[in-house]
């Protein structure tokens, strides 16, 4: 089995991916972030049998450690993620797993000389069991071919949450850099598409005037040869959602579609995971609470075995990339300088 350390706990991210390995049956040899706070406490309530460390880069120069996860500062994961792979660890990284073209060139050129894996866990799928269920219908024609996807992410803001780097682009990336990833991930990983190109986007700020360079939406359309894409992303979700994102996904097919309900269903019914088939014969609602979740054990079986089960190294790289450029080539709305 696989060791694992945690290096930057500044997303609750960080978590959700210690979570998954554990229950894969990975082992933790500790976890530690360049600055503790209430997500760093957090964890040691979760986790009260993982040891937390001081300095979490010396978790990189471990020879134990197989595997290092991050969820720090999004401008900083590309420089841990290639420290790590230097030292001869995977690395697994909360969404954006870097945030500027150039980190994005000098991970692939690391990738290529060290041949470790570098993962972005894409959590509004990988950690969603409506959206891996939709990948099991898709491959079993149930749609037939894929034409296009929506995917819609909105978030609650909750400004009194946020730390200081959260507004600043540099050092968070920008909204589609940021929160699109997934929808890009979700647009590739459903049409099939192994490269897109950027047909618009834009970013604006409408809610808080007073942040002017904050991107509270953002959006884009892809297009590739096996399917198209729109994307849209916000930070306006209001308080009296029950949750903190209403996400949705439509995969539309040539015999049918999709609709994924992943957080709440506005229609009543309670708890997550909410699918809808609509094809030839009938409307279906698919309860998805019992779907297996494949990633982490998927994962942790790539490690061991060098393979690319739970995501194609170059699907990281991809979506990654069109997410950044969506966000260079955007149009600037709103309260935007």
């Amino acid at each position: 089995m696989i060791t694992f350390g945690v290096v930057g706990i500044e997303h609750p991210h960080a978590m959700n991916m210690m979570a998954g390995l554990l229950a894969a049956g990975a082992r933790c040899a500790g976890y530690g972030t360049d600055t503790p706070g209430p997500l760093f406490e957090q964890c040691g309530k979760r986790f009260p049998d993982l040891p937390a460390v001081d300095d979490p880069r010396r978790l990189i120069e471990n020879p134990a450690v197989d595997l290092i996860v991050s969820a720090d500062i999004p401008s900083q994961r590309a420089e841990i993620a290639i420290a790590a792979m230097r030292a001869g660890k995977d690395v697994l990284l909360a969404k954006p797993g870097c945030t500027t073209l150039d980190q994005l060139s000098e991970i692939r050129r690391t990738v290529e000389e060290t041949g470790r894996h570098w993962v972005v866990a894409f959590s509004e799928r990988v950690h969603v069991r409506s959206a891996v269920k939709a990948g099991e219908l898709i491959q079993a024609g149930a749609i037939g071919e894929v034409i296009q996807t929506i995917g819609l992410g909105p978030h609650r803001l909750k400004p009194e949450t946020r730390a200081a780097w959260f507004y600043d682009l540099e050092r968070n990336g920008h909204i589609l850099t940021d929160l699109a990833s997934h929808q890009v991930d979700q647009f590739l990983y459903y049409t099939g598409s192994t490269s897109a190109e950027v047909v618009a986007s834009t970013v604006g700020n409408y809610t808080l005037p007073s942040r002017p360079e904050f991107e509270d939406f953002g959006e884009m359309l892809l297009r590739s040869p096996r399917g198209h894409g729109y994307i849209r992303v916000d930070w306006c979700t209001p308080d009296g959602l029950p949750t903190w994102g209403d996400g949705r996904l439509t995969i539309l097919g040539t015999r049918g579609y999709l609709e994924l309900r992943k957080y709440v269903d506005l229609a009543g019914r309670p708890g997550t995971d909410h699918l809808f088939l609509v094809d030839g014969h009938e409307t279906r609602y698919i309860d998805c609470s019992a779907v297996r979740l494949p990633f982490y054990p998927d994962l942790i079986g790539d490690i061991q075995n060098r393979t690319q089960v739970a995501m194609v190294q170059e699907h990281s790289f991809t979506a990654t990339e069109l997410a950044i450029l969506a966000d260079l080539r955007a149009v600037r709305v709103g309260h935007l300088p």
